[in-house]
């Protein structure tokens, strides 16, 4: 399995899915999984999986921001799709 160290900044929308649906309500400390990198520094990161790669994606306050705010938009996406749902809509687009 492929092993990919992620830092917020270089997240893709496809990680982010996947954060946010492992960690609906964010991460806690148990989930959080610590290592030295190659420069022996100590780095904490939560774990999400597809079929063939780990991501271990670096915490930070930012990391934890992102999320809520892409959850929050997914959200807003929702509660437009719906509102289109509720709107008539005309075959006539006559300019008056």
């Amino acid at each position: 399995m492929k092993r990919v160290i992620v830092d917020y900044s270089k997240l893709t929308t496809d990680i982010l899915d996947l954060l946010v649906e492992k960690y609906p309500d964010g991460y806690d400390h148990s989930d959080i999984i610590s290592f030295k990198n190659s420069k022996g520094e100590t780095v904490k990161a939560v774990e999400v999986r597809t079929d063939d790669t780990l991501f271990l994606v670096k915490i930070s306050s930012q990391l934890q921001q992102t999320m809520e705010d892409y959850d929050s938009d997914d959200d807003d996406d929702d509660d437009r799709d719906d509102e289109f749902d509720e709107i008539e809509v005309s075959d006539n687009f006559d300019n008056e």
